[in-house]
């Protein structure tokens, strides 16, 4: 009989952080699904986390906590997915440590990630993103703040991680002026800024007056933001923007939806794929199709060059409702 409390210890401390030197991201992914994993075995067998035993982590006992955080927490199947991938690296790392448990491990290892359904992404059109900057209230410090967070987001396209890093000094505004931040996978990259964002973040630097190496946009305790406090940040003045452009208020935002605007801002705008990859920091120029699938007006283009010859291009548009009755009679 083996204790797990022992692996899993030497699971995060030896294999995430000293071999592997993970990221803080990830060892805090991977800690909250041994958390929710440890607590759904803890009811389940009704013994205590640091009594569980190795063998009673197994493969049912691991398929009945993945049912549960679909029918009982409502998790989707990426979320699924993620925590059944935290699972999978410790068993492997448990293969290697305890061999003679190694029947356990493929059982779970062979364990299926399930496969998720391919929706188009959400991105916001000039009028809903002039109305969502519209939204604060900038003539309160938070107002100005919040302001200038979305501006950035929607004109760099940076991840909340990356935003919530950046320091004052991360943000050069002379020749040249851009953003350095560090990104997925610990890859610096600078991104440019527009003249429409430059006075925008000087001003603001100059209120915040903050040392080099303190946080670029801080919370009301002048501390780091939070992930969570960005997500309230653009939930809050999305449904003010709302009030007031009726397409907004029928959309879901969230740090992200600006993320996916910006790159399909810069597709619409022409640039190339390699282009917007390396903006944006992605790993592969293959995860940049996603925006060429949701972009309508390059789609719109492409129809309107296969037109048959002779014919004026153009969507169809249906007859005015009330001539469209009168037909219909």
């Amino acid at each position: 009989m083996t204790l797990l409390a022992g692996l899993l210890e030497a699971f995060f401390t030896e294999r995430l952080q000293r071999q592997r030197s993970a990221s803080a991201h990830t060892i805090a992914a991977y800690r909250d699904t041994f958390r929710l994993l440890l607590r759904f075995a803890q009811l389940r067998l009704r013994k205590q986390p640091s009594d569980l035993l190795l063998e009673q982590i197994d493969a049912p006992l691991v398929g009945a906590f993945l049912d549960h955080l679909e029918t009982d927490r409502g998790n989707g199947v990426r979320t699924r997915n993620a925590r059944l991938a935290a699972i999978h690296s410790f068993f492997r790392f448990v293969a290697l440590e305890e061999p003679g448990h190694s029947a356990t491990c493929q059982r779970v290892l062979a364990m299926p990630s399930k496969r998720t359904d391919r929706k188009l992404i959400t991105s916001l059109s000039r009028t809903e993103v002039d109305a969502l900057l519209a939204a604060p209230d900038r003539t309160t410090w938070l107002g100005r703040r919040d302001h200038t967070v979305l501006l950035l987001l929607l004109q760099t396209g940076l991840r909340v991680s990356e935003l919530i890093g950046l320091r004052c000094q991360d943000i050069a505004l002379s020749a040249g002026p851009h953003v350095r931040c560090r990104g997925k996978g610990r890859k610096e990259r600078c991104t440019p800024l527009t003249r429409e964002a430059v006075p925008v973040l000087r001003a603001w630097l100059t209120e915040r007056a903050g040392r080099a190496d303190d946080p670029a946009f801080p919370s009301r305790r002048r501390t780091r933001l939070s992930r969570d406090a960005v997500e309230r940040l653009v939930t809050k003045h999305a449904e003010t923007a709302g009030s007031s452009c009726d397409s907004l208020g029928k959309k879901r935002l969230s740090p992200h939806v600006l993320r996916h605007t910006t790159a399909v801002m810069l597709l619409q705008a022409g640039v190339d794929r390699a282009i917007i990859a390396l903006w944006l920091g992605h790993e592969s120029i293959e995860t940049t199709q996603m925006y060429l699938d949701a972009d309508l007006s390059t789609k719109e283009r492409a129809l309107a060059r296969t037109a048959p010859l002779g014919t004026r291009p153009g969507r169809f548009h249906p007859d005015d409702r009330l001539l469209a009755f009168l037909n219909g009679l």
